[in-house]
């Protein structure tokens, strides 16, 4: 009895002290060069760990941020992200071993997600910038200079493949650690905690929703819209629904593409030190034209007004505008937010077969009106006279939509 309660007993002193050594895996850690940094924290995802000093007097940090598991075809990088816990806007530092064998270490800001994490200078003042790969290790050592910054900082690490010698983009998807390793680490204070990932998964979702509206709306819906107003007029039986067909659809992708737009707004809020540029830019211009469309609805003269000559002319100039305008910002978006290359090629798919529709009805819709003319159609029928415009393609610029 006495020797099994013994047995017992060592046991578990043995399993504590191993769920303990477990629990703080970085506090074993030791470095070639014999540096010996104060504190650490084992990061929630990727296998990753950062050691630091902090000098209060000169507000410098010294970090050692290592990986393990790593491999000579991958690369690491860990951030300081001022603007948020999100990859647009961290200043990072990337290492990864190169061709021949030497380790290539560097700075990198990061502005898109699309990055290829090329060279830049960071926002804050890096010394000492060097990395190591020892035993499936790989280690990026530095020093900080935190002037102007609080001690607690949002950080970001990553791990992704090698592409031709120089980083790729790591894995994307919702479920994937990489979505996970944001945080916030106090060096003054020694401690870290980990965000679990709710607040990146939360931008993740905003940035799809974003992008899901937009391509929808803007993308979409508005071409469509433009097609319907296009080649169903020229049907008799069509008109006037083709009309209040076009309307709806227009309308919807403008109210769709509008929570799509507020929600990019949100976005850069959120993130005031990142500009997306063209892409921004363009996204004002489409709400405001999309907007003069909605309020141009409203001013529409009658079909025999002398001024709808002039208000067709507009609506069509600022209608094809606009589509062409949303299908270059989607692109852009999709350069930006770097999703799966199925969802680029769904929405391309999508284009090719709005096109493909929109020739064969171009072609057919000129035949019917082309046959029309010969036969007289055209001047003795009373199609075409109605609320919404005059005898199809053959007074395009007299219709309605």
């Amino acid at each position: 009895m006495g020797k099994s309660f013994i047995a017992l007993l060592f046991c578990c002193v043995l399993f504590s002290v191993c769920a303990s050594s477990f629990a703080q895996t970085c506090k074993s850690d030791t470095f070639s060069s014999n540096k010996v940094y104060s504190s650490c924290q084992d990061l929630s995802v990727l296998s990753s760990f950062l050691h630091w000093n902090y000098d209060n007097s000169t507000n410098q940090v010294e970090i050692a941020f290592r990986r393990t598991g790593a491999t000579t075809s991958s690369w690491i990088a860990w951030a300081i992200n001022p603007s948020g816990l999100t990859m647009i806007g961290s200043q990072a530092l990337v290492a990864y071993q190169n061709s021949s064998g030497a380790m290539h270490v560097y700075t990198s800001p990061v502005t898109s997600y699309g990055t290829t994490l090329g060279e830049g200078t960071l926002s804050f003042a890096v010394s000492g910038l060097s990395a190591t790969f020892e035993n499936s290790e790989m280690t990026i050592f530095a020093t900080l200079s935190l002037d102007g910054m609080s001690t607690t900082v949002n950080q970001v690490w990553q791990e992704g493949p090698l592409s031709g010698g120089v980083p790729a983009s790591h894995d994307t998807s919702s479920s994937a650690d990489n979505m996970k390793s944001v945080s916030t680490v106090n060096f003054l204070d020694a401690q870290a905690t980990t965000n679990s990932g709710g607040t990146a998964n939360s931008r993740l979702r905003k940035r799809n929703v974003h992008g899901v509206l937009n391509a929808v709306s803007w993308g979409t819906l508005m071409p469509l819209g433009a097609m319907i107003a296009r080649y169903l007029k020229v049907f008799k039986s069509a008109d006037p629904a083709w009309f209040y067909l076009h309307i709806a659809c227009q309308t919807s992708a403008y109210i769709v593409g509008v929570a799509g737009w507020a929600t990019g707004i949100k976005l850069g809020s959120d993130s005031p030190s990142v500009t997306y540029s063209a892409h921004r830019n363009i996204g004002i211009v489409l709400f405001a034209l999309g907007t003069l469309q909605l309020f141009a609805l409203l001013l529409r003269p009658k079909k025999d007004h002398k001024y709808r000559l002039y208000w067709n002319i507009y609506h069509h100039s600022v209608g094809y505008t606009v589509i062409i305008l949303s299908i270059v910002n989607i692109f852009k978006g999709f350069d930006i937010l770097d999703p799966e290359k199925k969802w680029k090629k769904i929405y391309i798919g999508i284009l090719i077969f709005l096109g493909i529709n929109a020739a064969l009805l171009e072609a057919f819709t000129w035949f019917i009106v082309i046959k029309r003319k010969k036969t007289g159609a055209g001047k003795h029928s009373s199609y075409g006279n109605g609320v919404n415009g005059t005898n199809a393609y053959a007074s395009r610029t007299d219709q309605g939509a």
